[in-house]
This record gives structure tokens, sequence and C-alpha cells, in this order.
């Protein structure tokens, strides 16, 4: 059964802006120019019009004097065409202008003026239902709405905030609430139709399923390095993936199983204290992350996860060596698989072990990836290491 919050659902929107933000401006290390993905890698996510590359590079086109956005819909030039900047000033300096289809010059996700009127009373009011008759009372039409919604996060607005109520619902029974409170304050008119919906949600009552599960939130954070998916309990962060991994919805399915998760998509203030850090940790300020963690696995895996954060930033590790200061010299290869298990990319740090001769070794993410982490880090890594 697939979560019922989409791999390419909302978040808290305003999270798409501000570590992309901080990237924009300059201010963040994983935008310079110097740590651009190969022209390869660009080229190759150009032309298939790839969105986890947005925020990451602009493509200049030489014959046009417009420069545009990784999913552009506009004809794709030759590639001899073309050339790549990291950052909106770069390209203007160069002489080119930004593209009308895509507007290169707006954060990508971020909400249109006319948008946000309406994610404030969400905001505001998070168990409210909504109908299309409450959007034209906002002046808003409801097919504009809906095709934003399915544009930018694979859902419609009325999805979300079913998903958003059927989430606090959830996590209010949980927390203690009578399962006739929880459905009535959260939107529902009868107890028979929130039974239905947690029933489909969980294949059990929600007295029962409540027992067992963990609630998990969920939402979308804007990086100069592509989209990340968050997700936080109420003991810590639990997932952080760029969200073009192939292996993400193993995750997810394996923090179901771990944690007896129910995914819902929202905010806390774990997350947004993940978000700034994230903001920080890009601009090349922050080297430790204080936001808890919350890990679960096997022994084995907890053990690895744990040398990992022992790693201090500016620095690698071989597996080899991983696998000795924990005392398991003979399993390199149980050391190398913990190590692809992780599901907290950057806050347990598993890019910084690279192969006994010191060349990069295989990242979830991508070896480009790895490459901008170790260089925002301090770690320079030749482009042919």
């Amino acid at each position: 059964m697939r979560p019922l919050f989409l791999l390419q659902g909302p978040s808290k929107f305003g999270v798409h802006s501000s570590v992309a933000e901080g990237a924009r401006s300059g201010e963040s290390l994983g935008m310079q120019t110097s740590t651009l993905p190969s022209r390869s890698v660009m080229l190759r996510a150009f032309q298939g019009r790839d969105a986890s590359f947005e925020g990451v590079f602009l493509t200049a086109v030489l014959t046009t004097g417009i420069f545009c956005r990784p999913t552009c819909p506009a004809r794709k030039p030759k590639p001899e065409n073309v050339e790549f900047f990291a950052e909106v000033g770069d390209a203007l300096r160069a002489g080119y202008r930004p593209c009308r289809r895509c507007r290169p010059l707006e954060v990508a996700g971020a909400p249109p003026d006319w948008l946000r009127p309406l994610l404030a009373e969400v905001e505001a009011d998070p168990q409210r239902r909504w109908r299309d008759r409450d959007l034209r009372d906002l002046g808003l039409e409801p097919t504009r709405v809906r095709r934003w919604f399915r544009a930018q996060h694979g859902m419609t607005f009325h999805a979300y905030a079913r998903a958003r109520r059927l989430g606090l619902a959830f996590a209010a029974i949980r927390a203690g609430d009578r399962v006739t409170e929880a459905a009535f304050s959260h939107g529902y008119d009868s107890l028979s139709g929130f039974g239905e919906a947690i029933k489909r949600l969980l294949g059990e009552p929600p007295r029962k399923g409540a027992a067992k599960r963990e609630p998990v939130v969920l939402r979308r954070i804007t990086s100069p390095l592509g989209t990340l998916l968050a997700g936080a309990t109420e003991s810590g962060i639990c997932l952080l993936e760029f969200s073009d991994r192939r292996r993400l919805e193993a995750q997810l399915r394996c923090l179901q199983r771990r944690l007896g998760a129910v995914f819902a998509p929202g905010t806390t203030p774990l997350l947004e204290t993940l978000e700034a850090e994230l903001v920080d940790y890009f601009a090349g300020t922050l080297e430790q992350f204080q936001v808890p963690l919350h890990a679960p696995g096997t022994p084995f895996q907890e053990q690895v996860w744990a040398g990992l954060r022992e790693i201090p930033p500016g620095q690698t590790r071989s597996y080899s060596e991983l696998a000795e200061s924990l005392g398991r010299p003979s399993a390199v290869r149980a050391v190398a698989r913990a190590n692809g298990d992780n599901r907290l990319a950057i806050l347990i740090p598993c890019h910084r072990v690279v192969g006994r001769d010191g060349r990069l070794t295989g990242y979830g993410g991508g070896l480009w990836r790895k490459r901008r982490l170790l260089q925002i880090e301090g770690v320079w890594v030749a482009d042919g290491a």
C-alpha cells in the first residue's frame, strides 16, 4: 500500500523557498560554480526535464540569449548551444535574460501571490473542511487551485486537506483523545465516515490502529542540491532523503515496518528546526546538527550509524577504517550495507565514507552530490575521483 503522503506530496508552503533562497543569494557553498554537477549530468537532467535538479543549476541557450530552469517546457536546443550556471546573477552578468515560460527568477515550488491567502487559511485552521464554494469565496477558481497542486505536489488541494485532517486526528487519538472527539474536532461529520477513512489507512479500526502506529509528519525542503523529503516523529527526525533517490519508497516502507508509521503531510517544530539548520549547513556555517534524530534499525545498523556520526566534518573514512573503529574489522561489506541503509542523509553523514584509495564510492543521492557535500565541509575531491 502506498503511504498516505505521496512521494511528491506537499510540505508546509514556504519551506520550499528558504534553503534555496539562501543559495540563490550567493550565501551557500553548495551553489558555487565549482560545485555544479558534471556537464553530462546537467545535460541529461535538462533534456529529461528532471525536477529533482530544480535549484541546482540554470541552463543558458547561446542561440536565444535566455536562461531557463532544468524543467523548462520549451523546445530543447542542441547540446553545443547550451551552457550552465549555478546562480541567477551569473547568468545575468553573462548577458542572458530570464525565460518567460519557466520564469527562473522565481523560486521553484513557491506559491504564487494569488494562492497565499488560501495557504494562510489552511495553516490557521488545518481541521477545516474545504469545498469549491469556499475557494470561490476567496476569489479563487477551483480548477486553477487544483492544477497548481497537481503540478507542484502530485495531489489535489482537497486531497491534501483531507490527508492533513486525518493525520492530525490520528495523532490526537494516539495522544489519548476519544475517537468521537477526534473525529468531530477534525472536520468529520460522522463516526462511520471517520472510521472508514482510518480503516483504509491502517487496515483496522481507529482505536486499535492508533495503539500500534507512530504518526510521521512529512514535508519537502528545497536545498541547493535538490529537493529533500523530511519526516519527523514526536521523538526526532526519522527521514531525510533526496526525493529522487531510487530507494526512497523502500525507505518509507521500512519506516512503516519499523515504527508502524502512518504518514501525513504537515509540519512540526522539529521539522522547522531541521530546515533552519540545513540553511546554515549549506551556507557553510554549521558543522554539527543539534536536531534530535529517531533512527531505529538493527543493533548492527545502529552501531554503524553511531560510528558515522563520530566522523568529524572535514574528514573522511574508508569502509575498512569504519569497520575497524567499530571493532568489526572483518565486517567491511556489512558495514557498507548498513551505510547504504541510512535513512538520514547529511544528518548521519554516510557521505564521509570513501574507498580505501580515497575515491568516491556509491551514494544513494548520486556521486555528484556526495562530492558537493564533502566540498561544503572543506574536503576537496577532484572531479575525476
